[in-house]
């Protein structure tokens, strides 16, 4: 894995990642009940040979202007090894719940706020995940799932522009979406169930290169 023995893994976000945790930071609950929990949890029993410090700055509501605005405080002074983030799912969101243009993160303020972010960062990291926004919906006519295809198109540029592990956690759930409908999963397609969270959480650790099979013949 990736992630070296000792190391702190900080993931923040909307309320995908904020999960119901409790503040401040480091408190018992302070993972939540979503896939950050799960993450540590994963790690905690699978991965033997490391010890990780899991922590969440997740905020419900968030769009990436709001990261910004925190940054300081919940990512910079925490000093993480390792940082995750996944961000835009509100960005997007705003484009179809409040019509009023002047309250809304174009696809372009989206990316320059993102690249403003990962630049003053990345230095100060030995490792950095990007996870793309998504909308739990097959059809990719579906204008929500287009806009928010088109934000997660910027996450993977970032993610190859920063040299960052890639989570394409869109298509984690478009894989389960061949067999399963949206409902199973959650009624608005955004925030997801049990099994859910945990699709995002083994996307994600599989990218940071869990390895599934040898975990199983230890």
């Amino acid at each position: 894995m990736k992630i070296g023995d000792g190391q702190t893994f900080l993931l923040t976000g909307d309320s995908i990642t904020d999960g119901g945790r409790e503040r401040p930071v480091g408190r018992r609950n302070g993972l939540g009940g979503g896939y950050v929990a799960m993450v540590d949890a994963l790690l905690g029993a699978c991965c033997l040979e490391s010890r990780v410090r899991v922590l969440s700055t997740g905020i419900g509501g968030n769009r990436v202007t709001d990261l910004e605005a925190r940054w300081q405080a919940d990512v910079l002074d925490l000093a993480p090894d390792w940082l995750s983030i996944l961000i835009g799912i509100n960005d997007v969101w705003r484009h179809f719940d409040n019509l009023v243009k002047a309250d809304q993160v174009s696809v372009h303020q989206f990316e320059e706020t993102y690249r403003r972010l990962l630049h003053t960062t990345r230095p100060r990291l030995k490792g950095l995940v990007l996870m793309t926004p998504y909308f739990i919906e097959p059809n990719r006519g579906d204008p929500m799932r287009a806009k928010m295809d088109e934000y997660g198109s910027v996450v993977r540029k970032l993610a190859s522009e920063f040299d960052a592990v890639f989570v394409d956690v869109q298509a984690a759930f478009d894989r389960y979406l061949r067999h399963h409908p949206s409902q199973s999963l959650c009624g608005d397609r955004i925030h997801p169930n049990g099994p859910g969270h945990m699709i995002i959480a083994t996307a994600l650790l599989t990218a940071l290169g869990v390895d599934w099979a040898a975990i199983k013949n230890k």
